[in-house]
């Protein structure tokens, strides 16, 4: 149910609302993301004189109370007396272990991505004092600089942008200006409900930060653009840092004797800036000390590995992998006819068709101990002694397949056709780094 506008009247602001707006925003598509609440309803009614034409609305339905179904059709109202087509995107928010905050956001961050085309923007409503409250959670989380950093006004967000026009913008400035333009709104129960961290510190402790320090949120606002523009700074440094640590023979590798070589400091913001490149999570702080003495200073001959939730980091001699978690490797054997794509399990990847006549027969894991002569050698070796020869690291060799025929082993993922066979090498894509 939608919950009745406040009848306050307030003294409306100094001069009207107004956007700034950045460039690519004047001439490409928008979208609007429409939760139905004060600031999302303000910033749909400023942009539809604004933008006519090229403004669309995006409703995120997440099913997590009881009044979403009367949510949505609010928006889609407001939407068709505005002029403005609402579509409804509905997801399902799933436990993770990081909280219902975080879940929320990050199904509402997805359908939006997934909703955006090529080239269209997509307009948030978070404003001056969310950006105060995210630096304050960020600093009581232990963030660092980017995190103080707050939310960024303009950003890249494939396949388009987000732009958040309103965030030098205070809450008592939108709440003006949707009383004096009598427009309606939702109020969301959890948005004052203590159970949630931004509700606990936007209900409890902010009244008592402002009642000592009255221009708490412009404050704070001028340190996120402090720390913002510092990040810039170091991110042009790490961005440099990152292209001299990789190893040219494998873009994908960082070199371990160059990561050893940089500061301990200046080697965690560049394994940070390198992983946030892959899209993977942020690694902790502990994961970065670990990767420090477990993964850097580790023998040559051994292949460490650091994980946290979401990511881990592997070595392999003086390379250094980042990915996301693989599964442990499994036993396989599978029958092949050499024509269609052979799905592997456990990470391993596809067998593919090579150039030529279908090449079937049996598709298995190798055995520990196994020996194998491949094309051009003088006798045969154990697998191991020939994958540490190729430099293949050992998170390939264990999902590597084995194509047997009549009990003979006659092609190996990653060394290739045995000596004297001349069918057509099938082709291995595991996808893996360090392979390929």
């Amino acid at each position: 149910m939608v919950a009745a506008r406040s009848r306050i009247t307030l003294a409306p602001p100094g001069s009207a609302l107004s956007l700034t707006w950045p460039e690519p925003a004047r001439v490409a598509p928008l979208a609007l993301a429409y939760s139905g609440g004060l600031d999302s309803t303000v910033l749909l009614h400023l942009m539809c004189a604004a933008a006519p034409g090229r403004l669309r609305a995006l409703h995120v339905h997440h099913g997590l109370q009881a009044a979403a179904d009367d949510w949505a059709a609010h928006c889609v109202e407001i939407g068709r007396t505005l002029g403005v087509e609402v579509e409804v995107l509905r997801v399902q928010v799933c436990k993770d272990g990081r909280g219902p905050e975080a879940a929320a956001r990050d199904a509402r961050y997805r359908a939006l991505r997934a909703a955006l085309s090529a080239g269209e923007v997509l307009v948030t409503a978070q404003h001056l004092h969310d950006q105060a409250e995210t630096l304050l959670l960020n600093l009581f989380r232990g963030s660092g600089l980017r995190g103080l950093a707050g939310m960024q006004q303009w950003s890249a967000f494939a396949p388009g942008f987000l732009w958040r026009p309103l965030l030098q913008t205070p809450r008592p400035q939108l709440r003006a200006h949707a009383v004096g333009h009598d427009l309606r709104w939702i109020e969301d129960p959890h948005n004052d409900d203590p159970r949630f961290s931004r509700s606990r510190l936007r209900t409890r402790l902010w009244p008592l930060l402002e009642s000592h320090w009255p221009n708490l949120a412009q404050m704070l606002g001028r340190s996120a653009d402090n720390m913002a523009e510092a990040g810039a700074v170091l991110d042009e440094v790490m961005a440099a840092d990152v292209q001299a640590l990789r190893v040219p023979e494998d873009r994908a590798a960082l070199s371990v004797s160059a990561l050893r070589a940089l500061s301990p400091a200046r080697r965690h913001l560049a394994l940070r800036a390198w992983i946030a490149g892959q899209t993977l999570p942020a690694p902790f702080r502990d994961s970065l000390c670990r990767i420090d003495t477990e993964l850097l200073d580790a023998a040559a001959d051994r292949a460490p590995r650091v994980a946290w939730p979401g990511a881990e980091v592997r070595r392999y001699r003086d390379r250094v992998y980042a990915m996301a978690p693989l599964p442990a490797a499994v036993d396989f054997d599978l029958c092949w006819d050499g024509n269609a794509t052979l799905a592997l399990p456990a990470g391993a990847g596809w067998l593919r068709p090579g150039v030529g006549p279908a090449v079937a027969g049996r598709v298995r894991r190798p055995r520990p101990g196994e020996r194998f002569r491949p094309q051009g050698a003088a006798r045969a070796s154990r697998l191991k002694a020939l994958y540490q020869a190729r430099g293949v690291p050992t998170w390939i060799r264990e999902r590597a397949p084995l194509l047997e025929r009549d009990g003979e082993a006659i092609w190996i993922g990653g060394l290739g056709l045995a000596q004297g066979r001349e069918e057509a090498s099938p082709l291995w894509a595991c996808g893996l780094p360090g392979w390929g």
